[in-house]
């Protein structure tokens, strides 16, 4: 221990000890300073990119003669030679608009980056998602508009492309969250329990993602943190549902700051206004802290702190399936917490990641019936969870497009689960190796080549899984794409209630993709072809007093199943003035033959059919912004299936009406236009669900299966009203900007 101890300060004392160089300086474009342009030191990981007005700022280790370049989609590069001595820098640049081809094609198959500049595929930016109707503000509702992702509404997760919602996994600076959503009871989905406003950006990747990620059937959502805020502010919010307060605090030397925040929220105003179909005998509540440091070093290097606690409470009541009582109740406690820390620092030609969190999870469940006013005794289902992931990343840069990189990762979990006869104590910790490149062969040619090896200690198994991408550009603006893979996850532990030899869950994906990106404008289209192998067999268990609540337990590997289909996105800023919108489609064709599922069958969660359309516009007159979202899915299929004689068999089945859903939201800026103006106000009108739909999202079944009950939204209709303002930090520009 004292050796790794001694070994850590090393470390970090010669990661301080590099002398520094500051480099400034500010680009134009027609004499006017422009934001957003990348400017790095050639064959480095130094470098800044321009604030609003054009200036940028950057401090590296490096000496002697290198090339500074300034890089942005809009504009053609420029490479400036500079002498890197003992002396600060000052360099300036005047920018001429591309007219050409951009440098490098870039590898997207399957995948959609969002606020990630170097990529062509940007698509949504926190503001983004925040003007989304519909979407709550929360990241994972707002992908469900995007293609490949599956509007499921009776439980929390990313669908995507046939699979499950815990065969994507989500990840922030690099390290896994193994409990992104709150905790929920059944029939009623869990929130995203992570601001959206943490993140500077996300990339979605619905397929063939990198081989630094794991433990995912069908995709990743990898979060980035943002980094120093521009300026130190205070922001508060009110509304009937909840209250909430944050701060951040910049040094005065920038390069160091701190914040917290708290929120409270609580339903019970807004159930009494509006008629819920969900009877809650407790209102949904919940009380949310966290806690936050950022420190750049003086030698280029950047540590990062985010951690937060969550609690939520509710009770549900529901008219009984079952002879001998009226109703069956059900009552969450819910408790968690996360820590991330992550640090990342430049050694010569080497950038070295590392990233560690550790997450708890509580949630207990209480179910009882009652009948004729009198309630049973409860049976309570506990589940304990702890988790802790590092990961290390050495990454080396070739040359401008060409790239290696490799690394290791540690996934433990120690899982305790109490429900009825089920106790178990579940234990595994997966360790993984990873290694990948980037090839760029010419401006039109590139390829992405890794493979990833991973060992389960509670499986006590090893697999290998190859990763493959080739991308071409076809002409000035269009692209194409393929990528392979494998894939390969653990079986849910919920799953593991006996002594059942498991193994690795496999899927293979094959994506082909191609795109048409321009100004204001993108296209792309894109076909898959998923295969699925040794997805896990289950069999119903009703443990005893459990008032119908089941326990699947898994039994073997012999599951298999295909998702295959294909889909179109089409966003334009361009041709409507101040309109921006974006449509999307999804075909998908599955079926499974895993879990209880006696045969191969369409899954229960995979609608045929899915669009979505966003449209989004800003009244400056009005100082309004007006956003609208349509979903339509047709009706996904439902089962009734049970286990006899050791044998699972379908008692009923059918399909669900087709959802569909047209929301609204209105955001009014009352200071545009004031000058000085030393607190930015945002009001917010939300309707989810305007036209009232009626939409089901599946039926649960008594235990002879004679009757039956729909599972539907907590509420038809929603209407959302609160109050936003900061302070400290003028958010005009970026309301506007991004409504555009």
């Amino acid at each position: 221990m004292k050796t790794k101890l001694l070994f850590l300060i090393s470390f970090f004392s010669f990661a301080l000890s590099f002398s520094q160089t500051k480099i400034t300086g500010k680009v134009t474009f027609k004499n006017k300073g422009i934001g957003q342009i990348n400017v790095t030191l050639k064959e480095t990981y130094d470098g800044a990119t321009t604030d609003p007005d054009g200036n940028f700022f950057f401090e590296t280790s490096e000496k002697g003669n290198h090339i500074l370049t300034f890089v942005h989609p809009k504009y053609n590069e420029i490479q400036k030679p500079i002498l890197i001595e003992d002396k600060d820098i000052s360099v300036n640049a005047e920018l001429k608009e591309q007219i050409n081809e951009i440098d490098a094609v870039v590898i997207s198959a399957g995948s959609i980056e969002a606020s990630d500049r170097k990529r062509a595929t940007a698509l949504l930016t926190p503001i983004d998602i925040y003007t989304t109707a519909g979407a709550d503000g929360q990241i994972s509702s707002a992908l469900t508009y995007l293609p490949g992702v599956q509007k499921v509404g009776e439980t929390e997760g990313l669908f995507v492309r046939g699979g499950t919602g815990t065969e994507t996994k989500i990840f922030m600076d690099g390290s896994l969250i193994n409990n992104y959503f709150s905790s929920s009871v059944p029939g009623i989905a869990g929130r995203d329990r992570f601001n959206t406003s943490l993140f500077k950006g996300n990339i979605f990747s619905s397929g063939g993602y990198s081989a630094l990620y794991g433990q995912a059937l069908s995709g990743a959502l990898m979060l980035e943190s943002v980094d120093l805020p521009d300026q130190s502010s205070y922001d508060f919010g009110v509304s009937p549902i909840f209250l909430s307060g944050s701060f951040q605090k910049l040094g005065e030397n920038k390069n160091h700051s701190y914040g917290a925040s708290l929120g409270y929220s609580n339903l019970g105003l807004m159930q009494e206004v509006f008629n819920f179909n969900t009877d809650f005998i407790d209102a949904p509540r919940g009380f949310n802290g966290d806690a936050n440091f950022r420190i750049k070093t003086r030698s280029g290097g950047f540590l990062k702190y985010y951690g937060m606690f969550d609690t939520n409470k509710m009770g549900v009541k529901t008219e009984s399936l079952e002879p001998g009582y009226n109703f069956a109740l059900v009552r969450l406690k819910g408790e968690n917490t996360y820590h991330n820390l992550s640090f990342k620092q430049k050694f010569g030609k080497y950038l070295f990641n590392t990233s560690a969190s550790y997450s708890y999870n509580q949630s207990d469940l209480n179910f009882s019936t009652e009948t004729n006013q009198t309630e049973s005794e409860k049976t309570e289902l506990l589940n304990d969870g702890n988790y802790i992931n590092f990961k290390a990343v050495i990454d080396r840069k070739i040359n401008k497009i060409s790239a290696l990189r490799g690394g290791f990762e540690l996934n433990y979990a120690n899982e305790k689960l109490n429900f009825g006869e089920v106790n178990k104590n579940y234990r595994d910790l997966i360790s993984s190796g990873f290694v990948e490149t980037d090839l760029g062969f010419s401006n039109n040619l590139s390829a992405k080549i890794g493979v990833r090896a991973e060992n389960s200690s509670y499986l006590n198994k090893n697999n290998l899984a190859p990763r493959f991408a080739l991308a071409y550009r076809l002409a000035k603006d269009w692209t194409t794409s393929f990528a392979y893979g494998l894939f390969f996850q653990n079986p849910e532990s919920k799953y593991i209630n006996s002594s059942a030899d498991l193994g690795f869950q496999k899927s293979q994906h094959y994506i082909f993709q191609v795109q048409r990106s321009t100004e204001g404008r993108s296209l792309r289209f894109e076909a898959f072809y998923k295969k699925y192998d040794e997805l896990i067999k289950t069999q119903n268990i009703v443990p005893n007093s459990s008032q119908n609540q089941q326990v699947q337990t898994a039994f073997n590997n012999n599951g298999n199943g295909f998702a295959k289909g294909l889909e179109v996105f089409w966003r334009d800023k361009k041709t409507f003035e101040n309109i921006d919108y974006w449509i999307s489609y999804s075909f998908l064709d599955s079926k499974r033959d895993f879990l209880n599922y006696p045969v191969s069958l369409k899954p229960n969660f995979a609608a045929e059919h899915t669009l979505s359309v966003v449209a989004k516009r800003f009244i400056p007159e009005w100082k309004t912004g007006v956003n609208l979202s349509y979903t339509y899915a047709k009706g996904r299929p439902y089962y009734d299936i049970v286990t006899q004689n050791d044998v699972n068999v379908i008692r009923n089945e059918g399909r669900l009406k087709d959802y569909n859903a047209l929301n609204l939201s209105f955001n009014y800026l009352p200071n545009i236009g004031k000058k000085d103006s030393k607190a930015f106000t945002i009001f917010v009108l939300s309707i989810s669900n305007v036209l009232g739909n009626k939409n089901v999202y599946g039926y649960n079944f008594s235990q002879n299966g004679n009757q039956s009950s729909a599972v539907v939204p907590p509420v038809n209709t929603f209407v959302f009203v609160g109050m936003f303002i900061s302070f400290g930090v003028d958010k005009t520009q970026d309301a506007i900007n991004n409504n555009l």
